[in-house]
Protein backbone atom coordinates (compact mmCIF):
# COMPACT_ATOMS: atom_id res chain seq x y z
CA UNK A 1 0.00 0.00 0.00
CA UNK A 2 1.16 3.13 -0.68
CA UNK A 3 2.13 5.96 1.79
CA UNK A 4 0.73 9.50 1.35
CA UNK A 5 2.08 12.52 1.32
CA UNK A 6 -0.30 14.08 3.79
CA UNK A 7 -0.13 10.90 6.54
CA UNK A 8 1.98 11.86 9.34
CA UNK A 9 1.19 8.66 10.83
CA UNK A 10 1.79 5.81 8.96
CA UNK A 11 5.36 7.92 8.24
CA UNK A 12 6.33 8.21 11.44
CA UNK A 13 6.14 4.02 11.76
CA UNK A 14 9.61 4.35 9.57
CA UNK A 15 11.41 6.73 11.50
CA UNK A 16 14.36 6.18 12.79
CA UNK A 17 15.37 3.80 10.33
CA UNK A 18 18.25 3.56 9.07
CA UNK A 19 18.38 4.93 5.33
CA UNK A 20 21.91 3.77 4.10
CA UNK A 21 20.80 0.31 4.29
CA UNK A 22 17.55 1.12 2.90
CA UNK A 23 19.13 2.14 -0.38
CA UNK A 24 21.66 -0.30 -0.84
CA UNK A 25 18.58 -2.95 -0.63
CA UNK A 26 16.65 -0.68 -3.45
CA UNK A 27 17.63 -3.54 -6.24
CA UNK A 28 16.04 -6.70 -4.20
CA UNK A 29 12.54 -4.49 -5.05
CA UNK A 30 11.12 -4.84 -8.32
CA UNK A 31 8.89 -2.02 -8.09
CA UNK A 32 11.87 0.51 -7.33
CA UNK A 33 14.03 -0.93 -9.83
CA UNK A 34 11.24 0.07 -12.12
CA UNK A 35 10.38 3.39 -10.82
CA UNK A 36 13.99 4.48 -11.14
CA UNK A 37 15.02 3.11 -14.31
CA UNK A 38 12.54 5.53 -15.64
CA UNK A 39 13.49 8.67 -13.51
CA UNK A 40 16.90 7.49 -14.95
CA UNK A 41 15.57 7.38 -18.22
CA UNK A 42 14.56 10.92 -18.40
CA UNK A 43 16.98 12.56 -16.03
CA UNK A 44 19.29 10.73 -19.18
CA UNK A 45 17.40 12.29 -21.91
CA UNK A 46 17.48 15.99 -19.93
CA UNK A 47 21.30 15.56 -19.63
CA UNK A 48 22.39 15.17 -23.22
CA UNK A 49 19.48 16.95 -24.67
CA UNK A 50 22.12 19.53 -25.88
CA UNK A 51 24.63 16.29 -27.24
CA UNK A 52 21.14 14.64 -29.65
CA UNK A 53 20.99 15.05 -33.19
CA UNK A 54 17.58 17.25 -32.79
CA UNK A 55 16.07 20.49 -34.31
CA UNK A 56 15.81 23.25 -32.12
CA UNK A 57 12.35 23.10 -29.89
CA UNK A 58 11.14 25.87 -31.33
CA UNK A 59 11.87 26.25 -35.36
CA UNK A 60 9.24 25.87 -37.32
CA UNK A 61 8.98 23.75 -40.33
CA UNK A 62 6.01 25.21 -42.37
CA UNK A 63 5.96 22.73 -44.90
CA UNK A 64 5.57 19.69 -42.09
CA UNK A 65 1.98 21.21 -41.15
CA UNK A 66 0.95 19.94 -44.43
CA UNK A 67 1.51 16.82 -43.24
CA UNK A 68 2.33 16.65 -39.13
CA UNK A 69 2.53 12.78 -38.69
CA UNK A 70 5.93 10.82 -38.43
CA UNK A 71 8.54 11.72 -40.98
CA UNK A 72 11.66 10.48 -41.55
CA UNK A 73 12.80 14.67 -40.52
CA UNK A 74 10.11 14.13 -37.96
CA UNK A 75 10.13 10.93 -36.29
CA UNK A 76 7.18 11.83 -33.81
CA UNK A 77 5.39 14.74 -36.23
CA UNK A 78 5.00 18.14 -35.38
CA UNK A 79 2.56 20.16 -33.56
CA UNK A 80 0.40 22.90 -34.56
CA UNK A 81 3.02 25.18 -35.17
CA UNK A 82 5.55 22.64 -37.12
CA UNK A 83 7.67 21.95 -34.20
CA UNK A 84 9.59 19.34 -34.13
CA UNK A 85 7.43 17.19 -31.27
CA UNK A 86 10.40 14.62 -30.24
CA UNK A 87 12.82 18.01 -29.57
CA UNK A 88 9.85 19.50 -27.55
CA UNK A 89 9.34 16.28 -25.72
CA UNK A 90 13.28 15.97 -24.54
CA UNK A 91 14.09 19.90 -24.18
CA UNK A 92 10.28 19.87 -21.74
CA UNK A 93 12.26 17.27 -19.52
CA UNK A 94 15.05 19.30 -19.02
CA UNK A 95 12.22 22.04 -17.97
CA UNK A 96 10.52 19.66 -15.53
CA UNK A 97 13.26 18.33 -13.92
CA UNK A 98 15.04 21.65 -13.28
CA UNK A 99 11.81 22.95 -11.73
CA UNK A 100 10.08 20.27 -10.03
CA UNK A 101 13.16 19.34 -7.94
CA UNK A 102 14.21 23.11 -7.04
CA UNK A 103 10.57 23.67 -6.08
CA UNK A 104 10.49 20.47 -3.64
CA UNK A 105 14.34 21.12 -2.32
CA UNK A 106 12.61 24.59 -1.61
CA UNK A 107 9.46 23.45 0.27
CA UNK A 108 11.26 21.03 2.49
CA UNK A 109 13.59 23.55 3.47
CA UNK A 110 10.87 25.65 4.61
CA UNK A 111 8.33 22.98 5.54
CA UNK A 112 11.22 20.36 7.09
CA UNK A 113 12.12 24.03 9.26
CA UNK A 114 8.38 24.93 10.42
CA UNK A 115 7.92 21.06 11.41
CA UNK A 116 11.16 20.78 13.59
CA UNK A 117 10.32 23.98 15.64
CA UNK A 118 6.81 22.92 16.00
CA UNK A 119 7.74 19.46 17.27
CA UNK A 120 10.48 20.80 19.29
CA UNK A 121 8.85 23.31 21.05
CA UNK A 122 5.26 22.80 20.96
CA UNK A 123 2.91 25.51 22.81
CA UNK A 124 2.44 28.52 21.27
CA UNK A 125 4.80 27.70 18.58
CA UNK A 126 3.08 24.85 17.90
CA UNK A 127 0.01 26.72 17.31
CA UNK A 128 1.57 29.49 15.36
CA UNK A 129 2.53 27.36 12.70
CA UNK A 130 0.03 24.62 12.88
CA UNK A 131 -2.95 27.44 12.51
CA UNK A 132 -1.17 28.97 9.71
CA UNK A 133 -0.70 25.82 7.77
CA UNK A 134 -4.64 25.11 8.44
CA UNK A 135 -5.24 28.19 6.80
CA UNK A 136 -3.22 27.14 3.81
CA UNK A 137 -4.24 23.52 3.37
CA UNK A 138 -7.66 24.44 3.69
CA UNK A 139 -7.59 25.40 0.05
CA UNK A 140 -8.05 23.03 -2.74
CA UNK A 141 -4.51 22.36 -3.94
CA UNK A 142 -5.06 23.19 -7.37
CA UNK A 143 -7.56 26.29 -6.57
CA UNK A 144 -4.27 27.49 -4.37
CA UNK A 145 -2.21 27.13 -7.33
CA UNK A 146 -4.35 29.17 -8.93
CA UNK A 147 -4.81 31.82 -7.45
CA UNK A 148 -1.13 32.21 -6.73
CA UNK A 149 0.06 31.67 -9.99
CA UNK A 150 -2.52 33.93 -11.77
CA UNK A 151 -1.57 36.59 -9.61
CA UNK A 152 2.27 36.41 -9.19
CA UNK A 153 2.40 35.66 -12.65
CA UNK A 154 3.53 32.33 -14.85
CA UNK A 155 6.99 31.82 -14.72
CA UNK A 156 9.70 28.64 -13.18
CA UNK A 157 10.55 30.65 -10.43
CA UNK A 158 6.86 31.76 -9.96
CA UNK A 159 6.17 27.76 -9.66
CA UNK A 160 8.71 27.55 -6.97
CA UNK A 161 7.15 29.89 -4.74
CA UNK A 162 3.24 28.63 -5.50
CA UNK A 163 4.89 24.71 -4.71
CA UNK A 164 6.91 25.99 -1.34
CA UNK A 165 3.27 27.79 -0.53
CA UNK A 166 1.22 25.14 -1.24
CA UNK A 167 3.50 22.34 -0.13
CA UNK A 168 5.45 23.03 3.02
CA UNK A 169 2.20 23.32 5.85
CA UNK A 170 1.38 19.19 4.87
CA UNK A 171 5.60 18.43 5.03
CA UNK A 172 5.67 20.76 8.34
CA UNK A 173 3.02 18.38 9.20
CA UNK A 174 4.75 15.32 8.36
CA UNK A 175 8.17 16.64 10.30
CA UNK A 176 5.99 17.79 13.38
CA UNK A 177 4.65 14.04 13.54
CA UNK A 178 8.18 12.55 13.62
CA UNK A 179 9.56 14.80 15.52
CA UNK A 180 7.04 14.43 18.71
CA UNK A 181 7.45 10.94 18.09
CA UNK A 182 11.01 11.00 18.19
CA UNK A 183 11.65 13.02 21.22
CA UNK A 184 11.24 10.78 24.26
CA UNK A 185 14.21 8.01 22.25
CA UNK A 186 16.98 7.99 24.42
CA UNK A 187 19.67 9.54 22.03
CA UNK A 188 17.55 12.64 22.44
CA UNK A 189 17.74 12.52 26.34
CA UNK A 190 21.56 11.82 26.09
CA UNK A 191 22.28 15.11 24.24
CA UNK A 192 20.82 17.12 26.95
CA UNK A 193 22.87 15.25 29.20
CA UNK A 194 25.58 16.61 26.94
CA UNK A 195 24.12 19.97 27.27
CA UNK A 196 23.62 20.43 23.62
CA UNK A 197 22.11 23.40 21.92
CA UNK A 198 18.27 23.02 20.92
CA UNK A 199 19.63 23.71 17.02
CA UNK A 200 22.10 20.79 17.34
CA UNK A 201 19.69 18.57 18.52
CA UNK A 202 16.97 19.29 15.60
CA UNK A 203 19.06 19.35 12.92
CA UNK A 204 22.12 16.36 14.29
CA UNK A 205 19.71 14.33 16.42
CA UNK A 206 16.21 14.64 15.32
CA UNK A 207 16.02 15.51 11.29
CA UNK A 208 18.33 13.01 10.98
CA UNK A 209 16.59 10.25 12.10
CA UNK A 210 13.37 11.20 10.16
CA UNK A 211 15.26 10.84 6.92
CA UNK A 212 13.79 7.31 5.65
CA UNK A 213 10.36 8.33 5.69
CA UNK A 214 11.19 11.48 4.34
CA UNK A 215 12.72 10.51 1.20
CA UNK A 216 9.45 8.44 0.74
CA UNK A 217 7.60 11.61 0.78
CA UNK A 218 9.94 13.68 -1.28
CA UNK A 219 9.88 11.26 -4.14
CA UNK A 220 6.11 11.09 -3.86
CA UNK A 221 5.55 14.92 -3.52
CA UNK A 222 8.16 15.12 -6.87
CA UNK A 223 5.19 13.27 -8.74
CA UNK A 224 2.82 15.23 -7.15
CA UNK A 225 5.18 18.53 -8.23
CA UNK A 226 5.62 17.13 -11.76
CA UNK A 227 1.27 16.80 -12.17
CA UNK A 228 1.30 20.47 -11.05
CA UNK A 229 3.44 21.24 -13.53
CA UNK A 230 1.74 19.60 -16.30
CA UNK A 231 -1.46 20.98 -14.73
CA UNK A 232 -0.44 25.05 -14.85
CA UNK A 233 0.98 24.33 -18.52
CA UNK A 234 -2.92 23.14 -19.65
CA UNK A 235 -4.46 26.14 -17.55
CA UNK A 236 -1.90 28.41 -19.63
CA UNK A 237 -0.17 29.31 -16.12
CA UNK A 238 3.08 27.61 -16.61
CA UNK A 239 6.13 28.33 -17.92
CA UNK A 240 5.88 31.67 -20.71
CA UNK A 241 6.01 30.17 -24.42
CA UNK A 242 7.68 29.52 -26.00
CA UNK A 243 9.67 27.33 -23.58
CA UNK A 244 8.95 23.72 -23.86
CA UNK A 245 6.25 22.29 -21.49
CA UNK A 246 4.65 19.47 -21.61
CA UNK A 247 1.37 20.52 -20.62
CA UNK A 248 1.59 23.64 -22.31
CA UNK A 249 1.78 20.67 -25.77
CA UNK A 250 -1.28 19.00 -24.80
CA UNK A 251 -2.69 21.87 -24.87
CA UNK A 252 -1.82 23.44 -27.81
CA UNK A 253 -2.99 20.09 -29.70
CA UNK A 254 -6.51 20.10 -28.25
CA UNK A 255 -7.82 21.79 -30.62
CA UNK A 256 -6.77 19.53 -33.30
CA UNK A 257 -6.64 16.29 -31.14
CA UNK A 258 -9.55 14.48 -32.98
CA UNK A 259 -7.61 14.76 -36.36
CA UNK A 260 -3.95 14.48 -34.81
CA UNK A 261 -4.07 12.56 -31.50
CA UNK A 262 -0.28 12.22 -31.59
CA UNK A 263 0.01 15.70 -30.51
CA UNK A 264 -1.58 15.25 -27.36
CA UNK A 265 -0.59 12.02 -26.99
CA UNK A 266 3.45 11.91 -26.90
CA UNK A 267 3.70 14.50 -24.21
CA UNK A 268 0.94 12.96 -22.19
CA UNK A 269 3.39 9.60 -22.45
CA UNK A 270 6.08 11.60 -21.16
CA UNK A 271 4.22 13.33 -18.69
CA UNK A 272 2.62 10.05 -17.09
CA UNK A 273 5.82 7.77 -17.55
CA UNK A 274 8.03 10.24 -15.24
CA UNK A 275 5.57 10.84 -12.56
CA UNK A 276 5.11 6.86 -12.72
CA UNK A 277 8.54 6.66 -12.21
CA UNK A 278 8.56 8.92 -8.83
CA UNK A 279 5.17 7.22 -7.57
CA UNK A 280 6.74 3.32 -8.79
CA UNK A 281 10.02 4.25 -6.73
CA UNK A 282 8.27 5.76 -3.27
CA UNK A 283 6.05 2.58 -3.23
CA UNK A 284 9.28 1.04 -3.13
CA UNK A 285 11.04 2.24 -0.57
CA UNK A 286 7.84 1.85 1.17
CA UNK A 287 7.63 -1.59 0.98
CA UNK A 288 11.51 -1.83 1.94
CA UNK A 289 11.49 0.13 5.20
CA UNK A 290 8.43 -1.34 6.56
CA UNK A 291 10.13 -5.16 5.59
CA UNK A 292 12.33 -3.61 8.26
Amino acid sequence: MSVTASDPVSLSETAGRPTPGLLRRLPSSPVAVVGLALVLFWALVALVAPLLPLQPPNAQDYMAMAHPGSTAKHWLGVDPLGRDLLSRIVWGARTVLAVAPLAVVAAYTVGATMGLLSGYYRGWVDAVISRAGDVILSFPIVILYVILIANIGPSALNIVVAVVVASAPGISRIVRGLVMSLMHQEFVAAAYLRRESDVFVMLVELLPNCRAPLITDFCLRLGYTIITIGTLGFLGLGLPPPNPDWGGMVKQATSMITVFPHMALYPTIALVSLILGFNLLADGLTELSQAD
